[in-house]
């Protein structure tokens, strides 16, 4: 199992309410000041645009935040960053710390891919594939093996193709990255 400290990963930090934007300021600052730039690479708020209808009839844009209360941080734990993100005015802790000078554990990719996807922060992988096309499986239990798509799922990357085995089509889901079109 690979040192999740020792590598960069992305980290929920809590924050109090309606205080997520000044601490993605003091932290930004305290990254520069205490020159952190390469142990904590971004800090981030979640949002989306969402549509409102005013009183009188016209649509506004509104940025609401997906998740109020928290801030997303892309960062090496070290005993140093870990000191600057949790001592920052207003960083109640991390999520998934249980205190007493525990290192937080990093979301999984399978996790924070989603919500970086939904907030406009990272691009949804090309998929030039569509519902009942031929692939092969590139990786996996299943590689070399041929199958066709029986659904997409564009939000978690996945897709879910139907495989012959023991004589009959059995449902597998894979990666966009595990399989190739024919």
């Amino acid at each position: 199992m690979a040192d999740f400290y020792s590598q960069k990963n992305w980290y929920i930090v809590q924050t109090y309410s309606g205080l997520e934007n000044s601490v993605k300021v003091n932290l930004e600052r305290r990254i520069d000041t205490m020159q952190m730039e390469d142990k904590i690479f971004q800090v981030v708020i979640p949002e989306e645009l969402t549509y409102e209808r005013k009183s009188d009839g016209s649509m506004k844009e509104k940025l609401v935040k997906i998740y109020p209360g928290y801030v997303f941080i892309e960062m090496i734990v070290t005993d140093d960053s870990w000191f600057v993100v949790r001592n920052t005015p207003g960083v109640t802790g991390f999520l998934g710390s249980s205190g007493g000078g525990t290192k937080p554990i990093p979301l999984p990719p399978d996790e924070i891919n989603p919500i970086l996807k939904k907030a406009g922060l990272m691009a949804a992988p090309k998929l030039h594939i569509s519902l009942g096309d031929k692939v092969r499986v590139a990786a996996g239990p299943f590689k070399d093996q041929q199958g066709v798509i029986d659904e997409i799922d564009i939000d978690r990357s996945v897709v879910t193709i139907l495989v012959e085995m023991f004589g009959r089509e059995t449902p597998a889901e894979l990666g966009f990255d595990e399989i190739e079109k024919l």
